[in-house]
């Protein structure tokens, strides 16, 4: 166990080099470009089996303590140590992300974006493997931060040179955002391990903050906070997500929707709810108001998106989903209750699975039409995907009802459990501010409906036969295999919530107790 997980961080970075060499002669294939393509599908899929069999290993019956544990000193000076780890918190999100590689690597294989040659992007793809895996397994502060930053070149460069329009634009953006963000979440990391006298974050989460005053807890929630705010990404600090999604290549929207915006949620819950309880306890009420307007917000981007005559870009429109959808996430966290978390949690691997899935289904539409744009798409009578492609329009109103949060499937239970949290916060928070976010948080749920109901009323319904688009490709094979596991995942997750939630509550319960439960 300890090796597996040790190899499931590590053999990305190895992959990734390999995957610059020239390919040995028998393994050419047709071309060296489709080598090492095929490397790619190669690594990720090794790494997904390894996730697997780890999940496998796991002991189930005691999600709640750490597992396939590793603690190397690497640097005695600072007392930094090559800590990994994983619970009922982190092990979902490592098998998620371990997937949505492969998947995206399966994708690119058979559709490679239009940009330089593949070994840069493979290359690239398995270096954001690697610091997304080892961001959900290091249990070091600083090891988390060097993990947490070691995503953000290869996405820019994803973004940048394998991007549709304004690429350059966007992927200047995220960085700088990010970077910005990243400085600021530094200090308070510091600020934390020279007041603590340590960086492990085990020692720190059992202690539960009593080694730090409330006035560094504060400051150290304000710094943390702010950086983890962006990757999440909350509103206001949410610009550069719908840019960044939009020049984004589809594999490049699929991942940071599904992976890198876990990252700062995954902080939030990972760090500052055990480490500085007092503070966050002070900064919950704002984190909930924060949440909630986001989650109006962005659905009202929706639907002005989608709104008949505005020249809407669907790739838009799902990123400014995204940022609805993980107002719920923040406002679980908010709630700072077990039940509020796990909802927190559980949303944030619906997200991953039904945004990926959407994102992949927009990348498809916009490889069909030319464009994502909605107007276009949907013409002068509606784009008719019901009857000149039906599998492909099926699964499009299937993620789309998922998304919105239709009972029976992923979506439903994180968006409802987090709202049963802000209904019910922890003790010492404001009850009544709690209930207005409820409320507010809610009437989102209602918005999100109208907007994706739009949407599959405009894409898949119509006349097939008016127009000039009437040859349109249904689900190509390659397209089946790398989407059906996210349909199916979506379905398991919403039929069997217990199958999560058995996993993360013990975790939660005792995360939120300081160690003690």
């Amino acid at each position: 166990m300890q090796f597996l997980l040790a190899f499931i961080v590590a053999a990305p970075l190895l992959g990734a080099a390999a995957a610059l060499l020239p390919p040995p002669p028998g393994l050419k294939g047709r071309s060296p470009e489709q080598a090492v393509l095929r490397h790619g599908v190669t690594v990720t899929g090794v790494i997904l089996a390894a996730a697997i069999a780890l999940t496998l290993g796991f002991d189930h019956d005691a999600p709640s303590r750490f597992q396939a544990t590793t603690d190397i000193s690497w640097i005695p000076a600072l007392d930094v140590r090559i800590h990994l780890g994983v619970d009922g918190i982190s092990l979902p999100l490592l098998l998620m992300t371990a997937l949505l590689f492969f998947l995206c690597a399966l994708y690119s294989y058979f559709k490679f974006p239009e940009g330089p040659s593949p070994k840069a992007f493979v290359a690239l793809l398995l270096v954001l493997e690697s610091g997304t895996l080892a961001t959900f397994a290091v249990l070091d502060l600083l090891l988390f931060f060097l993990a947490f930053e070691m995503v953000l070149i290869p996405m820019y460069f994803l973004i940048a040179r394998w991007g549709g329009a304004q690429r350059q634009a966007a992927a200047w953006k995220f960085i700088l955002y990010t970077l910005l963000g990243s400085v600021v979440m530094l200090l308070g990391l510091l600020l934390i391990g020279v007041k603590s006298g340590t960086f492990d974050m085990v020692a720190l989460a059992t202690d539960n903050g009593r080694e730090l005053s409330h006035t560094t807890q504060l400051l150290a929630v304000l710094a943390i906070g702010l950086g983890l705010a962006v990757k999440t990404p909350m509103w206001p600090l949410h610009s550069w997500l719908p840019d960044a999604h939009t020049a984004a290549p589809t594999v490049g929207s699929v991942l940071l929707a599904g992976v890198l915006l876990k990252m700062g949620t995954y902080g939030f819950v990972r760090i500052l709810l055990p480490i500085t309880p007092d503070g966050m306890a002070t900064f919950a009420p704002y984190l909930g108001a924060f949440a909630a307007v986001g989650i109006v917000y962005g659905s009202l981007a929706c639907l002005a998106l989608a709104r008949k005559g505005s020249k809407g870009d669907l790739k838009r429109l799902i990123a400014y989903s995204s940022v609805g959808h993980m107002g719920f996430v923040l406002l679980g966290i908010a709630s700072m209750t077990p039940t509020g978390v796990n909802g927190a949690l559980f949303a944030n691997i619906a997200h991953g699975l039904i945004t990926g899935l959407l994102f992949f289904l927009v990348g498809a539409l916009k490889d069909r039409y030319g464009t994502a744009d909605l107007d276009t798409l949907a013409g002068a009578t509606g784009a008719a995907l019901y009857g000149r492609a039906p599998r492909l329009g099926a699964l499009l109103a299937f993620a789309a009802v998922a998304s919105l949060g239709l009972p029976g499937l992923a979506g439903f239970w994180g968006e409802m459990l987090a709202l049963f949290g802000a209904f019910d916060p922890a003790e010492g928070l404001s009850r009544p501010a709690f209930l207005t976010y409820t409320a507010i948080g809610a009437f989102g749920t209602l918005l999100t409906a109208a907007y994706l109901l739009i949407v599959v009323r405009r894409v898949c319904m119509g006349d097939p036969k008016a127009g000039p688009e009437l040859a349109v490709a249904d689900i190509q094979h390659y397209e089946f295999a790398a989407w059906t596991p996210l349909a199916a995942l979506t379905v398991l997750a919403g039929l069997w919530p217990a199958l999560l939630l058995g996993l993360t509550d013990p975790a939660v319960q005792k995360l939120l107790a300081g160690g003690n439960a």
